[in-house]
């Protein structure tokens, strides 16, 4: 009697094909889960620290303090309302770094707003 060779490529193949489609099935349902999660942030993004968090805390500090960018603790004296937001907004001209693609105008305005009284 001898053993049919197909039999273990066709269970491997049916195996694979099983896997493929539960992990597609996995990956929708973290696709979904994805995009709730990015409607939940828009709407509360326009909280102060979670504009600073997300996308400043990186170069000026958790406290503000400095590191790739300045410190931002007195940034009210270098500063006045409008410019800040400019700053914010478009970037600082020759910077490789302060691009002013970090927060829109609307953002840039609450965070503005919130840096002058730090």
């Amino acid at each position: 009697m001898t053993k049919n060779p197909i039999v273990p490529f066709a269970l491997i193949a049916t195996l694979g094909i099983i896997a493929m489609i539960v992990m597609g099935g996995v990956g929708l349902s973290q696709m979904d889960v994805a995009e709730d999660g990015e409607s939940t942030e828009e709407e509360g993004s326009m909280e102060p620290e979670a504009i600073f968090e997300n996308n400043c805390m990186s170069c000026h500090g958790g406290d503000l303090e400095g590191g790739t960018g300045p410190a931002l603790t007195d940034v009210g004296s270098d500063y006045d309302m409008e410019g800040l937001v400019d700053v914010i907004a478009n970037g600082v001209e020759g910077s490789s770094l302060m691009t002013g693609d970090y927060a829109n105008d609307e953002e840039a305005e609450v965070l503005a707003e919130w840096l002058m009284d730090q």
